[in-house]
């Protein structure tokens, strides 16, 4: 077994103390950081006054759990990770991957077994466990899934590598007809599979593409220019105001809207690019972000226009390209046209094939872009901005550019927000989005488009998914909601990623540019913080 020798004494520590000590050290740290944000709660009561609610239990577990998963890094998971990289002297071969130990075909079939069997008496599992081992159930069955799922993917990763793309865009095209037919199977109807299927393609499939566009529309900024935004939803709010007041005040279709939206919130990114000619690095993240707070200000208090903390209700749904409606009143209604069953699941599915072609249509402009001289030019612009000069590249059409362009796929994004929604106001549009943004920006790795999708379903999946445990109640109490934990566990997501991954999920990326040869650039050769 692996010692280590403290650097105060000459005493040696096993990994076993050395872990005892890491994690008393983190269990003390954990303590301090979370007895305000976990242990009291502020309340009213039925009189309407403020106490102070008292959760020790929860904060005791939190505590716990953070001294079990520390003491367990540096006792067993440092030394295996280190014999990992020891080659066997007899055979001369490294150790067998973690992969290959954990998906094992045994395993698989468990797994596949479980799912099916769980899944078939899903809706009888409550009348015959209980409500609260139902939901233990429940999220065996996720768990389940989700190991078989993984399986498939070690099994067949070569395939999946090579075709990547293709099966992506197929496995995006055909999610919500799975979604519709899996929960029609579940339920014994079609019905009733249109109408669960609402929550799926909604909560895990529109709401995680919006995120996807917007963090592409960033990545323009941010990954390929190298411009720190933290005003991005600025932006945002201007494509989603544009279609709300338009649409609501003058009646003009969605197909009109959309590009009127784009064109405004580009014209705002060049405006916040203006004044920003000259600033870099901290000052130029501090100058965007008093643009998105100045915008969401303006947002309240022009009341005769926004109608302030109120916002804007009534905002017309996008129709079919006016050739059907989805409201059930109307003459040419999806359901009266086409003669099938009256759902309010057609929308929803509408709206995501919207999202998906709006989706598509900005990583396909991301990509030609960087292929043409003014995507090099937001490179070099990016790498060295004074070699980029002394190039003769035009820094300042080149900025201008990188914000105008990105805004206006936020625009994009905050047109289709709100005819979603049917509602917008000056909350949704806060700070924290920004930051949320920037953050699936930088964890999916910067400039590139497929690291930036995949960190966008970890993290708003995944928060998503919290909604889903509601067997935690029955563990910590009725009281308990998961989901108000999300930007915890988000938190914490970032700080394993950027321990395990710092260039974020993608840390090579090919260049645009290239001489004779094609190869990909390592992360490690890259200038820190840009990619």
């Amino acid at each position: 077994m692996a010692v280590s020798v403290s650097s105060e004494r000459d005493t040696v520590a096993s990994p076993v103390q050395r872990a005892l000590r890491e994690a008393f050290y983190a269990g003390a740290i954990s303590l301090g950081l979370f007895i305000l944000f976990i242990g009291l709660k502020t309340d009213q009561n039925i009189s309407n006054q403020l106490i102070l609610v008292q959760r020790w239990l929860l904060l005791i577990t939190v505590v716990v759990l953070t001294m079990l998963g520390r003491f367990f890094y540096i006792a067993y998971g440092l030394p295996f990770m280190a014999n990992q990289k020891i080659t066997n002297v007899a055979t001369g071969l490294l150790p067998a991957s973690v992969a290959s130990r954990f998906f094992l075909l045994p395993a698989f079939i468990v797994a596949v077994v479980l799912a099916v069997v769980l899944v078939a008496f899903g809706s009888a599992l409550p009348a015959l466990v209980g409500p609260d081992l139902a939901g233990y159930l429940q999220f065996l069955r996720a768990l389940a899934v989700i190991y078989a799922l993984a399986c498939v993917i070690f099994y067949f990763r070569s395939f999946i590598h090579a075709n990547f793309t293709k099966l992506g865009i197929a496995a995006l095209v055909l999610y919500p007809i799975l979604v519709v037919v899996v929960l029609s199977i579940y339920a014994w109807s079609i019905t009733g599979g249109l109408q669960g299927s609402l929550k799926w393609v909604d909560n895990f499939g529109i709401q995680i593409l919006i995120y996807v566009m917007l963090a592409w529309g960033l990545n323009i900024v941010v990954g390929l220019a190298g411009l720190l935004d933290l005003g991005y939803v600025a932006f945002y709010a201007v494509g989603a105001y544009a279609y709300a007041l338009l649409g609501s005040q003058y009646g003009l279709s969605f197909w009109i809207l959309l590009p009127a939206a784009g064109a405004m919130a580009a014209f705002w990114g060049v405006m916040l690019g203006f004044p920003v000619l000259r600033l870099r690095g901290d000052y130029l993240a501090i100058v965007t972000l008093a643009f998105g707070e100045i915008i969401r200000l303006v947002l309240i208090n022009w009341r005769e226009v926004t109608n302030g903390s109120a916002g804007i209700s009534g905002i017309p749904k996008v129709t079919f390209f006016g050739l059907m409606t989805f409201n059930s009143t109307d003459p040419n209604y999806i359901g009266k046209v086409l003669h099938i069953a009256q759902s309010s699941a057609y929308y929803k599915i509408f709206l995501y094939y919207l999202i998906l072609g709006l989706a598509l249509l900005t990583a396909f402009v991301t990509i030609r872009l960087r292929r043409m001289p003014v995507g090099r030019a937001w490179e070099a612009l990016r790498e060295d901005e004074i070699a980029c000069r002394s190039l003769g590249i035009n820094t300042t059409t080149t900025k201008l550019t990188a914000f105008a362009t990105g805004a206006m796929f936020g625009g994009f994004a905050g047109a289709f927000f709100a005819a979603r929604q049917g509602f917008v106001s000056p909350e949704s549009f806060v700070f924290l989005e920004s930051a949320i943004i920037l953050a699936i920006v930088v964890l999916g790795g910067m400039g590139s488009l497929v690291g930036i999708a995949v960190a966008a379903l970890v993290m708003i999946g995944g928060t998503e998914a919290l909604r889903e445990l509601d067997f935690l109640k029955s563990v910590f109490g009725k009281d308990f909601t998961p989901e108000l934990y999300r930007m915890l566990l988000f938190g914490m997501a970032m700080v394993i990623v950027m321990l395990w991954k710092p260039r974020g999920f993608v840390g090579s990326r090919e260049p645009t540019a290239f001489l004779s040869e094609r190869k990909a650039v390592s992360s490690s050769f890259t200038k820190e913080g840009h990619g």
